[in-house]
């Protein structure tokens, strides 16, 4: 990854933003009807605007918890480390971090430009399920890695580079939204039985008395044939 200046980076969401304008009203919520299996879904769903520096800190990726002790802890089949990921249709292009679920919650990532992946939830090239997390915003910075991750549409590409020198590409297959004091963790970043990627960040409206989004957006993407 090119690590440009910061003015680059906001210059370069910017653009992307407005690329995007017209096809977030198009941003497909799934309702539990349509699909029986996947876990509780908003019954609002909408798209996260930023408002900027807010009146409490915001650290935008707090992930609820728990994801079950006995799904942190499971052997996780010997594969790929991630390192890279590059959504063109979102102006993301970052480097990937290294975390684990520990007693059962996942660590925020640790800052507003890096993506992080969990290690004890599923690797590259290996039938699992790889999860991730980036920040929506950041505390005295704004819009970050994950600012138009709700705009992504069904068929977008993902491109995940492996330690191993491989682009890994995905495509998006779904983009929802959950109630955070609802959401099924463990259907979401549970096994899948398929080269899956799953993205997280936090949308919806904000609760300045908590200091935390009242939603998480969520991407699944299938590994690309």
């Amino acid at each position: 990854m090119i690590h440009l200046p910061r003015f680059t980076r906001r210059a370069a969401f910017a653009a992307a933003a407005a690329a995007a304008a017209s096809r977030r009203l198009h941003v497909r919520t799934v309702s539990a009807q349509e699909d029986q299996s996947a876990a509780p879904v908003a019954s609002e769903s909408p798209v996260i605007l930023s408002t900027g520096k807010g009146e409490a800190p915001s650290y935008g990726a707090r992930r609820p918890g728990p994801v079950t002790w006995e799904r942190a802890n499971r052997e996780v089949s010997a594969g790929v480390a991630p390192t890279g990921l590059r959504i063109e249709s979102a102006a993301i292009d970052s480097v990937i971090e290294t975390l684990r679920v520990t007693d059962g919650q996942m660590p925020d990532p640790t800052g507003p430009w890096v993506v992080s992946w969990y290690e004890n939830l599923g690797r590259l090239g290996t039938g699992d399920n790889v999860v991730m997390a980036g920040h929506i915003d950041y505390w005295n910075v704004g819009p970050s890695v994950f600012y138009n991750l709700a705009a992504l549409q069904p068929g977008d590409a993902i491109d995940v580079f492996g330690a191993d020198g491989q682009d890994y590409r995905y495509a998006v297959d779904w983009v929802r939204q959950f109630d955070a004091s609802t959401i099924d963790m463990d259907a979401v970043v549970g096994p899948t039985g398929a080269d899956t990627l799953t993205l997280i960040t936090c949308g919806g409206a904000f609760d300045y008395a908590n200091g935390e989004y009242l939603q998480r957006t969520v991407v699944r993407a299938n590994r690309d044939a």
